[in-house]
C-alpha cells in the first residue's frame, strides 16, 4: 500500500510542476459499507492532499451529493448521468471513463464555486 501511495504522490507531483494549477478541488470522504475500502479511500486522498499542502496549492472539499447536484441537477445522480452531463460541458473534451469524469465533475464544481465566491465578494 505505500508503495501505491507513494505512486500516488510522484504522479501527482509531475501533475503540479507541468500544470501548475492555482487551486484543487478534492472530494470528501465518504463512509462506504465495506470499512477496508473507505480506509484506503481515505489513505489516497491524504497522500494527495498532503503533495497538495507541500507545494502551497489551496484545496477546496467537496461532498459526492453536492458535485453530482452542482454538475447534474440532483444530488442523486448516477455516474452515466455525471459522465454525459461533463460531457456537455466540456465538449471536445476526451473522457477516459467515469472516474475522469467524477474528477472532471469535481474540478467543474471547484471552478463555479470559486467563481461564485469571487462574484459574491466583488458585490459585497
Amino acid at each position: 500500500m505505500s508503495e501505491r501511495l507513494a505512486t500516488l504522490a510522484e504522479g501527482l507531483r509531475a501533475i503540479l510542476a507541468e500544470h501548475a494549477p492555482d487551486e484543487a478541488g478534492i472530494e470528501e470522504v465518504f463512509v462506504n459499507t465495506n470499512a477496508q475500502s473507505t480506509l484506503k479511500l481515505g489513505q489516497a486522498r491524504g497522500a494527495l492532499m498532503l503533495v497538495l499542502a507541500d507545494t502551497g496549492v489551496p484545496i477546496g472539499e467537496y461532498a459526492a451529493r453536492f458535485v453530482k447536484k452542482a454538475v447534474v441537477g440532483t444530488g442523486g445522480a448516477d455516474k452515466a448521468q455525471i459522465h454525459a452531463m461533463v460531457s456537455v460541458l466540456l465538449p471536445g473534451a476526451k473522457i477516459a471513463g467515469a472516474d475522469a469524469a467524477d474528477a472532471l465533475a469535481i474540478a467543474i464544481t471547484h471552478a463555479h464555486h470559486r467563481a461564485s465566491a469571487r462574484a459574491v465578494g466583488a458585490a459585497a
